[in-house]
């Protein structure tokens, strides 16, 4: 039915630019291109566990940190980078040392506490430097504490290739769960994605993150699940209705992540973390979701463990 304006003429709805239209196509296969690039190296980096991984983990936290240090300076905020940079990239190199890991996370702690403030102390303008300090500390807590989940989830056995009696690919148990986890994200990811721009009408968070609804996170949650079983019932010799758990765990906790990285953009007034991912924007707007659920899937696994 159409409306008429304020001259009582009817009003014919008009499409969409198709401006709008080729570059929202564009946008779309340049992820699919992105993806279909680096999912691959993830994929090696998850067999090879170990330093290799560590590397890719470095890469990660340096390139997170800086993109969150960049989106509070233009905020108006002047936390100390070189300060969040080490003790994040301490976090990570704690998970490489087990026996000396309490050691190192103790040091560290320590050593940054006391560095800080005497860090802020010559300063000209005082105003808001508590506010930087425990900035400071949260970029490194957020970034490289999470990350360092990924690593302890891997562990630090390398995969290999049997040729005998039959050839296979074995990979150690932290591989096949950083896998649940992994493809658990992705497959949410792209099925929250699709269906909710095909059904979705009932707003998830409406405040944090508009685009986001009650459909895609179901349907995203299908996938997870589905991944969960592939990675964990046959190689891990979980029970069904335990992948199914762990299904539900990086569904749920991947969102936490995505929703707590978007509350960041909508108080820092920016729609990406950065571009350095052509299609997916910048680092922690890819790693987000998987950040807290490799949290909940390595906490449910040394659950696991203990009983």
């Amino acid at each position: 039915m159409q409306g008429a304006n304020e001259k009582g003429e009817p009003e014919v709805s008009t499409p969409p630019p198709p401006q709008e239209a080729n570059k929202e196509k564009t946008s779309v296969g340049l992820r699919l291109l992105t993806a279909f690039i680096l999912i691959p190296i993830v994929l090696v980096v998850v067999w090879f566990g170990s330093w290799v991984a560590f590397a890719a983990s470095v890469v990660l936290v340096v390139l997170g940190i800086y993109e969150l240090h960049t989106m509070l300076v233009q905020a108006g905020y002047r936390p100390i980078l070189w300060l969040s940079m080490g003790w994040g990239l301490l976090l990570l190199l704690a998970t490489m040392f087990p026996l000396q890991r309490s050691l190192i996370l103790e040091s560290g702690l320590g050593i940054t506490l006391l560095v800080s403030f005497p860090c802020l102390f010559s300063r000209k303008n005082l105003e808001g430097s508590v506010v930087d300090w425990a900035l400071t500390l949260a970029t490194a807590l957020y970034v490289g504490g999470s990350t360092s989940f990924l690593l302890l989830l891997r562990g630090t056995e390398v995969g290999w290739l049997r040729f005998a009696p039959t050839f296979s690919l074995v990979l150690p148990r932290g591989a096949w769960w950083t896998l649940a986890a992994l493809l658990g994200v992705w497959g949410f990811d792209s099925a929250a994605f699709f269906i909710g721009r095909l059904f979705g009408k009932h707003k998830l968070a409406p405040r944090i993150s508009p685009a986001k609804s009650w459909e895609g996170f179901l349907g995203g949650l299908i996938f997870s699940i589905i991944a969960a079983l592939l990675c964990t019932v046959i190689p891990l010799g979980l029970p069904w209705y335990l992948a199914v758990l762990v299904g539900v765990l990086v569904g749920v906790t991947g969102t936490l992540g995505d929703l707590s990285e978007s509350l960041f953009k909508r108080q820092m007034h920016v729609k990406d973390s950065s571009q350095i991912v052509p299609g997916h924007g910048g680092v922690l707007d890819r790693i987000d979701s998987l950040l807290f659920a490799a949290i909940a899937v390595y906490l449910f696994a040394s659950l696991l463990q203990l009983s």
